[in-house]
């Protein structure tokens, strides 16, 4: 630490003091450090044309505060937003370790105060200009911090995009193991550190409330009602990509990119979602409920990528996260599980009830029928000549029906609120669950939203809840909710 430079930022108080009118804020700090800093932003025509800040603690920490406010002052936002704890300690002639967290801090309170300007609706930056002076392209990249959006980010880097990042922040839970989360708080400062290793503006969108009322809640009260809900698949169709979307705007970027195993085909009449080049990542089905508007805007660009060539791609070029583990599906349930969660989040514990055969009679014992879903063998704990699976579940008797998986096959599939893209008569397949094998079958209807799937061969039921992906070969061409 460069003592004349720490003083000249502790006595210059030009920057110091409260936020002003309309200035985006953001602040880090407090127990067990006591220090606490505090960044106000304030923006215009995509510049911050404002930079004041507040703190409190040793001196580093104060230093580290006008520093940043210093270097983001008159700069356009997405300038600010490649700002990052190693600009900060170099700024301040360098850290020794035992004050590094003075600039960690700092960075932290100024992103916190750009994703409150990401959040807002406000424009953050115009398109970008060409060196002709044509229009140039940028792109946003969701970016997760893992392996897969990070070979996305490089490979529109690498054909010529201007890259933003953005890294949403859905789920905050002592409970949930971050490590483990895509939308965790440590995610996004994992993701955060990656693009600026890239030299790539990072942005964090804040939709936990949504997050919460669009795919927590109804994962919730589904499995209240005997049901067994698709949080992924609400997640992709109703929060998240539609959100990133009209941020790439406010953004001047073109598009969104994301790191899902995923294609877009135009069949002359629009784009629709295609399965990727590599069948045992496909991601279609859990992007089902896009809408052809969104795709207009998405670019997949590991929809040609093996995993292992995506791996390869990492290490060739160095990335830290070559190697990192997949994350968990269920971002909310990592480190927990759904009984856990359950438990703690809907009042879903230990509720005795009866599990019957399909005539009713009583063939043992459980202990919440929500602990249950159509089509589970582990864990039913009855004793029988042949396995038996769930066969249904009842939410206000609390029973819970098993049989034989003979018993599971039907020919005849009742959707809800289906919604096609084409006419019913391009529907040839159907896929009824995640990396399950697509099935021939037939559309009957929709009307008024409803409709029936005719199998060409029968198949095992799938859980109420659960999406129903409408396949032309290997498109995408609608969806609905299994009744």
């Amino acid at each position: 630490m460069d003592r004349e430079l720490v003083d000249h930022y502790l006595s210059d108080s030009s920057r110091r003091g409260g936020a002003p009118d309309g200035a985006f804020n953001g602040s880090a700090g407090g127990a067990p450090c006591g220090d606490l800093i505090r960044i106000s932003l304030v923006v215009l025509d995509g510049a911050v044309v404002s930079a004041t800040y507040e703190a409190e603690g040793c001196a580093a920490s104060r230093a580290a505060a006008a520093a940043v406010a210093e270097r983001v002052e008159g700069r356009p936002v997405l300038e600010a937003a490649l700002v990052g704890p190693g600009e900060i300690a170099e700024a301040l002639g360098g850290l020794a370790a035992s004050h590094l967290h003075s600039a960690d801090l700092a960075a932290d309170a100024l992103h916190r105060a750009l994703s409150g300007l990401a959040r807002s609706g406000e424009a953050i930056a115009a398109a970008p200009a060409g060196r002709d002076g044509s229009a140039g392209e940028r792109v946003l990249v969701a970016l997760s911090g893992g392996v897969d959006s990070a070979v996305a980010a490089l490979l529109e880097r690498e054909r010529g995009a201007e890259v933003v990042a953005v890294t949403l922040k859905l789920w905050a839970d002592q409970a949930t193991d971050g490590e483990r989360s895509c939308c965790s708080p440590e995610a996004v400062l994992r993701a955060r550190r990656l693009a600026h290793s890239l030299g790539i503006p990072h942005l964090t969108l804040d939709l936990r409330p949504e997050f919460r009322r669009g795919v927590v809640q109804p994962f919730i009260d589904g499995y209240a009602a005997g049901r067994t809900p698709n949080p992924c698949v609400l997640c992709n169709g109703e929060v998240r990509i539609d959100a990133m979307i009209a941020l790439a705007g406010r953004a001047g970027a073109a598009s969104l990119a994301t790191g899902h195993y995923a294609r877009i085909r135009d069949d002359s009449q629009g784009p629709l979602l295609a399965a990727a080049a590599d069948e045992r990542k496909d991601q279609t089905y859990m992007l089902a409920a896009l809408a052809p508007e969104s795709l207009a805007r998405l670019r997949f660009p590991l929809g040609e990528l093996t995993k292992p060539e995506v791996r390869a791609l990492a290490e060739a070029k160095g990335l830290e996260v070559a190697g990192r583990a997949e994350s968990q599906d269920l971002c909310f349930l990592a480190g927990q599980g759904k009984r856990g969660f359950l438990r703690r989040h809907a009042g879903l514990g230990e509720r005795r009830g009866e599990i019957v055969d399909r005539d009713g009679a009583v063939v043992g014992a459980h202990g919440g029928q929500h602990q249950f879903t159509v089509g589970q063998r582990r864990g039913v704990g009855v004793a029988a000549d042949e396995p038996l699976y769930v066969l249904g579940t009842d939410a206000a008797s609390n029973r819970v029906t098993v049989g034989p998986r003979s018993a599971l096959m039907t020919d005849r599939i009742e959707l809800a609120g289906a919604r096609l893209h084409r006419g019913a008569e391009r529907v040839n397949a159907v896929r009824l669950r995640y990396h399950a094998p697509k099935r021939a079958c037939r559309l009957e209807g929709p009307a008024d939203g409803e409709a029936t799937i005719a199998m060409a061969e029968p198949a095992d039921r799938a859980a109420p809840g659960q999406l129903a992906c409408l396949m032309d070969d290997d498109v995408v061409v609608g969806h609905g909710t299994i009744r």
